[in-house]
């Protein structure tokens, strides 16, 4: 799609060809994602949901199974910067967002940028750092800006946080906070690989970087571009309003303690635009909000019976399981 083509689409209803268009940039990012990786196309996928929705991805398992290396991956194909943030239970605010120091020849204080300064940041085991220094991620996620000693600082764009944590059973680690958690348009647990590609692993990998040959096949402003033509898929009032009574339905449920928030909602209807594009389709079906509500909305919810991923996710799907989806959607 030429840059003309690009500039008119934005003003307009979109097609099949801006459709394809999208289809064949994501198609490209996940073969180049996926050689990097052994078996992990579900979670590549999701992960690339997440940036045509412009949402925060938060990958949580256990250590050594790719968390990171999935992150990393994202930000190669992507050509636009990439830094990563080692979470550690010393790390300071001014350690994520920056810092203003005063320069002694100019005899002003000038604002050094931290790490989160970038359009793809890989928080790396961010549940190991303090409360306070998790908190300092909240605005640059919710709002797209830092605010250092009453001045604020725009986040570049686009602007993804693609976070990972260890269960907080281990050692050293401090459980997300609902509201941070509630940022987050996605939870992705990678699990550990089939036999045969953790075989394959073993090969690729002992005396190779995988990233090394891992390159990029798109750029930011095709990235721009994509992310407004997933934002013009059409979704009917009533497939809204289907949305909706999944998160009442959260509400309302005895087994859970805390149902989803309306940005559950916002992001679930994000992620399932962004789907339907994937799939070819300039609108959104109930199809594509059932397949993706256990991945956008268990991390939002608190079940009675304990935080537990696995439960929540069952919640969610009991939830789908009693919420009619009406014929006329």
């Amino acid at each position: 799609m030429s840059t003309s083509q690009e500039g008119t689409q934005t003003n307009s209803v979109i097609g099949a060809e801006h459709i394809e268009w999208v289809q064949n940039l994501t198609s490209r990012a996940r073969t180049a994602m996926n050689s990097v990786l052994e078996g992990k196309d579900e979670a590549v996928g999701l992960s690339l949901i997440a940036l045509l929705a412009g949402g925060h991805v938060l990958l949580e398992d256990v250590p050594g199974v790719g968390k990171t290396l999935l992150a990393r991956a994202m930000g190669k194909v992507v050509d636009g910067s990439v830094r990563r943030i080692q979470f550690t239970p010393d790390l300071l605010p001014t350690d994520v967002v920056g810092v203003n120091l005063f320069n002694q020849e100019t005899r002003h204080f000038e604002f050094r940028q931290g790490p989160v300064f970038a359009n793809i940041v890989i928080a790396d085991e961010i549940n190991r750092a303090s409360p306070k220094t998790q908190s300092a991620m909240l605005e640059c996620m919710a709002e797209g800006q830092a605010t250092i000693d009453g001045q604020t600082y725009p986040m570049p764009t686009p602007f993804i946080v693609v976070a990972t944590q260890n269960p907080i059973d281990m050692e050293g680690t401090y459980a997300l906070p609902e509201a941070q958690r509630d940022r987050f348009l996605t939870r992705i647990s990678l699990g550990y690989p089939a036999t045969s590609d953790e075989v394959d692993l073993l090969d690729n990998q002992i005396q190779n970087d995988p990233l090394e040959t891992a390159a990029a096949v798109t750029n930011l402003e095709q990235i721009t571009q994509a992310r407004t033509i997933v934002r013009h898929v059409s979704a009917s009032r009533a497939l809204r309003e289907y949305i909706v009574a999944i998160l009442h339905a959260t509400r309302n449920d005895q087994a859970i303690l805390l149902g989803s928030s309306p940005r559950g909602g916002v992001h679930l209807l994000r992620a399932a635009k962004a789907r339907a594009a994937l799939s070819g389709r300039t609108f959104v079906t109930p199809d594509d909000v059932q397949a993706l509500a256990p991945y956008i909305l268990a991390h939002r919810i608190i079940p009675r019976d304990g935080d537990d991923a696995e439960l929540a996710a069952d919640l969610i799907g009991r939830v789908l399981s009693r919420v009619p989806v009406s014929t006329n959607q």
